[in-house]
């Protein structure tokens, strides 16, 4: 079964659409089965509004650089069409996906609401399980997972988008099962044929690991452990 995941992330002109502020940027990327795809969406908008100071500390875009950009109105049915029977991965999910609704409540009802067109996956609340206690911020997870986020000096949908995916991909890198289906599969379908081994072939050596070796392989599957929630089949099955 395929699965199909859009990373997203927004940039604002405030942090309440209530209070009327609007979308600016839009950035997704696509995951198919863990692997990232060269599809994206990625949009700049004009919100018809001004920025408030806050905002564009945070992100650095200014009403003259989208002054010539498209509005939400204008892109909206190619959003919908990207994330389209997706499994959305958001960090702090409300805050991008109340300012989505807002716009497409703004266009009217016939647009209805995101979680009409996908499911939503909040980064933040998984963070917060795995590391209760702890910074969970984008910068912080970062951190914590050894990603590379050095060009991230402001914010940027795009740019977040893209490290978001890291961190989901590490934070979830967990092994949750050894499976020899598609071994299975390939012998089903006659794409697989049985090697006989040579019988007068010398026995393989075997290189016993050093104390050291053995030490640092613990230490890793430790690692797997602790990033993974403690779903690392190699320890749980006692193969340590």
């Amino acid at each position: 079964m395929t699965l199909r995941q859009i990373v997203l992330d927004t940039e604002t002109t405030g942090l309440e659409p209530k209070q009327g502020h609007r979308i600016i940027e839009i950035g997704c990327v696509e995951i198919i089965n863990r692997r990232k795809t060269d599809k994206h969406f990625h949009q700049y908008l004009n919100p018809e509004r001004e920025i408030e100071d806050g905002a564009f500390d945070v992100h650095g875009i200014s009403n003259e650089f989208l002054a010539d950009k498209p509005t939400f109105a204008d892109v909206a049915q190619d959003l919908i069409e990207f994330i389209r029977d997706s499994e959305l991965i958001i960090h702090n999910a409300p805050f991008d996906v109340g300012f989505i609704n807002t716009e497409l409540k703004q266009l009217g009802k016939q647009w209805g609401k995101v979680e009409d067109y996908c499911t939503i996956k909040d980064t933040l609340i998984m963070a917060r399980e795995k590391h209760p206690g702890q910074k969970n911020n984008l910068d912080a997870l970062c951190k914590r997972y050894e990603i590379d986020n050095s060009q991230r000096d402001l914010h940027g949908a795009l740019l977040d988008a893209q490290i978001l995916l890291d961190v989901y991909l590490k934070m979830t890198g967990g092994q949750e099962a050894m499976s020899f289906d598609s071994f299975s599969d390939q012998q089903t379908a006659g794409q697989t044929h049985a090697k006989v081994s040579d019988a007068n072939r010398k026995p393989l050596r075997v290189i016993e690991p050093s104390e050291e070796e053995l030490a640092a392989h613990e230490k890793y599957l430790q690692k797997i452990k602790e990033e993974s929630g403690g779903k690392c089949l190699w320890i749980d099955s006692g193969h340590e």
